[in-house]
């Protein structure tokens, strides 16, 4: 038999500004009733862990996706990775003097897949303004050394320039999800 994996499921757009509004407990529910193990949640922004049986992150995604629009009637994007993807991530970090300075304003753009670098460029022609940007996988990371609430380097900005959908979390947030699935 083989032994459970542990993963990060990231939801999209909920629980901001009073939009999307979901119980972390009704998600954790949703899990344990798919029949994933020891689900956890992190916050109230839709930040989950939890074990299951090796599987695809897109297979998982479109799971909970499906289920949480028939079962709870929310309709949001899951963004899943493995723990040892979520381990990749925060060693590709490449703005380590940031995440020790000043994590609030570093923040992981997750992403479906892979921009291709002419639409990283054109992103970084769209803006201007302090933030820096750099991809690696299906991941952005943005500095934001001015703050993230007056910058023009927007979440609609980053998913119009790279053509999807992206959910952000902040560098304490991805840190405190490692602490979790990775142990």
């Amino acid at each position: 038999m083989t032994s459970p994996s542990a993963y990060v499921a990231l939801v999209r757009g909920i629980n901001v500004g009073g939009h999307k509004k979901v119980a972390m407990a009704d998600l954790r529910a949703l899990l344990a009733g798919l029949g994933l193990a020891e689900p956890r949640s992190l916050l109230q922004s839709g930040n989950l862990v939890f074990r299951a049986v090796r599987q695809r992150g897109a297979g998982l995604e479109s799971l909970l996706e499906r289920e949480a629009d028939r079962r709870l009637g929310l309709r949001a994007e899951f963004f899943v990775r493995t723990a040892g993807e979520w381990g990749s991530v925060i060693a590709a970090n490449p703005f380590r003097e940031q995440a020790e300075a000043d994590p609030a304003h570093l923040v992981v753009m997750f992403l479906r897949s892979a921009p291709e670098p002419p639409a990283v460029r054109a992103l970084r022609a769209a803006f201007a303004g302090p933030e820096v940007i750099s991809a690696h996988g299906r991941e952005l990371y943005v500095s934001y050394p001015a703050g993230i609430g007056t910058s023009r380097l927007t979440s609609a900005l980053i998913e119009r320039q790279l053509g999807g959908h992206a959910t952000g979390r902040n560098w304490n947030t991805v840190l405190k999800l490692g602490q979790l699935v990775l142990g």
